[in-house]
């Protein structure tokens, strides 16, 4: 548990697998390889038991109407030994198994793949009697809140106040999500309100706004993955294929490295060699005689810098010069009265 809690402080990587298996086995597995691939963290599934979370005739979202619900859930639904092996599968690839409950029966499932931390999705934000078995299992919990305002939010977080490990993360529900309406903005608030790190939930196409939430502090950031934004399905069309996943993963590990490091301007220990090869130093401009008095038109500022550094030139002008010096040559101290 430790190492679960020190990566999502440190920074976790979540490829959003969600259904676009579309209930093929072989495709859930090899999303897991892509995302492994890819430099993901973590994978994360959604466990959808229909007659537990809807009533017969439930509605299609309005991005996906392909199919029945309840049909599209039935037939894309796994066994409980089916999950166990994906999630064994997930962590043989380094990976962190997540899956999303949409029901206390689909969480009593989790519990019994002993997954090390729970996702809430959006839609479940103000379930709170799920909230509330999820709270009971003193897991890290990560808390999407697409669709809800920061009264819901601010219920939905009290129901894990024994919690060690709550990460509210700012989402939008929508399928793609335009930049405008992505909402950076609410991160800092997000964090300021809670007093905890935020984490973001991305829906947009593109990797800008995770690259960009990770410049913000952001250290868990989740995005779908698909094979291929052909596959059929709700998500896929929405989702991030491997090789821009793959470019996400780097570029926001990189922004982390940066954050971790911070560099000392005072401390150019580095810069010594470099400094000597393209800072100018001060030269004559032509050829000059010993005794007369040095005025700037008889400077000229070329490198490598290996003598009087160029910012000194005022403290050369009006001395004596006390040898003759030839064009082009350094001009160090002991040419001058």
């Amino acid at each position: 548990m430790d190492t679960i809690r020190n990566k999502l402080v440190k920074g976790m990587l979540i490829a959003e697998i969600g259904s676009v298996h579309d209930g093929s086995f072989g495709n859930a597995k090899a999303l897991i390889e892509a995302a492994a691939w890819a430099g993901a963290d973590a994978v994360k599934f959604q466990i959808h038991i229909f007659s537990c979370e809807s009533i017969a005739g439930a509605p299609n979202p309005p991005y996906f109407d392909g199919e029945d619900r309840e049909k599209y859930f039935s037939r894309t639904a796994f066994s409980e030994d089916q999950w166990a092996h994906l999630k064994q599968f997930a962590n043989e690839m380094g990976l962190i198994f997540i899956a999303s409950p949409f029901s206390v029966e689909a969480l009593a499932l989790l519990e019994l793949l002993d997954v090390p931390l729970h996702k809430i999705a959006s839609g479940e934000l103000t379930n709170l009697p799920l909230l509330s078995a999820v709270a009971q299992t003193g897991k890290p919990v990560l808390l999407s809140t697409g669709m809800s305002d920061w009264n819901e939010i601010e219920a939905a977080i009290a129901i894990f106040d024994k919690v060690d490990v709550v990460v509210p993360m700012q989402c939008t529900s929508l399928y793609p999500c335009p930049p405008e309406r992505v909402g950076l903005n609410v991160i800092a608030e997000m964090t300021k309100r809670f007093n905890r790190p935020a984490g973001f939930s991305d829906h947009s196409l593109g990797t800008a706004m995770p690259i960009a939430a990770a410049a913000l502090g952001v250290r868990v950031i989740e995005k779908h993955i698909t094979l291929s934004r052909r596959m059929y399905g709700s998500d896929a069309v929405n989702a991030t294929e491997p090789e821009m996943f793959k470019k996400m993963c780097a570029d926001v590990r990189a922004i982390w490295a940066s954050q971790d490091n911070p560099v000392d301007k005072d401390d150019l220990s580095e810069m010594k060699d470099m400094k000597q090869i393209f800072e100018k130093m001060i030269v004559a401009r032509e050829d000059l005689p010993a005794g007369i008095i040095l005025k700037f038109e008889d400077l000229a500022f070329k490198k490598p810098c290996i003598g009087v550094r160029a910012d000194r030139a005022s403290e050369l002008i009006g001395r004596r010069t006390n040898i003759e010096i030839k064009a082009d040559q350094p001009l160090v101290e002991e040419m001058f009265e």
